[in-house]
């Protein structure tokens, strides 16, 4: 289906755009520390809201 130079293009690509990526994110944590605040409540919320749609939909069954 694929030949070993697409294999070969396709690991590379993920471990580069992986590497790169890490390396973006840490140099933008002090910026996203300070803009972000309070973003895990939210998260939080945002799950616990799903989560209590999903047991509402499974009492009311």
């Amino acid at each position: 289906m694929f030949s070993s130079g697409q294999i070969t293009f396709a690991i590379f690509f993920a471990l580069v755009f992986s590497i790169i990526i890490t390396i973006m994110y840490r140099k933008d944590l002090k910026l996203h520390k300070a803009n972000y605040k309070g973003t895990l409540w939210v998260l939080l919320a945002f799950i616990g809201f799903i989560g209590l749609i999903a047991a509402i939909k499974f009492i009311f069954k």
